[in-house]
């Protein structure tokens, strides 16, 4: 057996992997007790988000029938989950993974990226009930990042969202 001397701990500027030179993200660095509140009404709050997102957009109902509208409000549940944690610690990491990771959740789920954005939107409008004006700085940054993500991924082929006649027709091949 060979022993070598330990020359202590590894200069950051060596290590490529980011788990091994990065500390883990913080959960309380924002703001935990507003997290918790959003965390406490969840069930309202993703509820109340599909609400303002079929005012905004109200094919959506058209478009989809009352299983899809029911998994559309976990899927809000969810979101507020991952916002929960945004808030609780100032960073966007959470929701913009999430958008990113379950895009194609929706698209195999026949869901317009378009639909999940008014969710978005709805989450919104709805945190502000439970949120302060400061406790909603996070929260709007997260949200925005997860739309800029969604947004991204619905020019991708596979959305379900309603297209252009004309150019369909052009890139079928009429």
């Amino acid at each position: 057996m060979v022993r070598t001397r330990s020359t202590g701990a590894v200069d950051s500027a060596l290590v490529s992997h980011i788990t091994l030179g990065e500390p883990p993200r913080s959960l309380t660095a924002g703001f935990p007790a507003a997290a918790d509140r959003l965390r406490a009404s969840h069930a309202r709050l993703a509820a109340r988000a599909l609400e303002v997102a079929v005012a905004a957009e109200p094919d959506i109902r058209a478009r989809l029938d009352d299983v899809a509208l029911r998994n559309l409000m976990r899927d809000a549940e969810v979101l507020l989950e991952r916002l929960a944690l945004c808030v609780a610690g100032d960073d966007t990491h959470w929701l913009t993974e999430f958008a990113d990771q379950s895009a194609t959740v929706f698209r195999r789920r026949k869901v317009p990226m378009d639909d999940v954005i008014a969710v978005c939107d709805g989450l919104r409008s709805a945190a502000r009930g439970v949120l302060s004006d400061e406790e909603m700085a996070p929260a709007t940054r997260a949200l925005d990042a997860a739309v800029n993500v969604f947004r991204r991924t619905r020019g991708i082929s596979g959305d379900a969202r309603k297209r252009n006649k004309l150019v369909t027709d052009i890139y079928k091949g009429i």
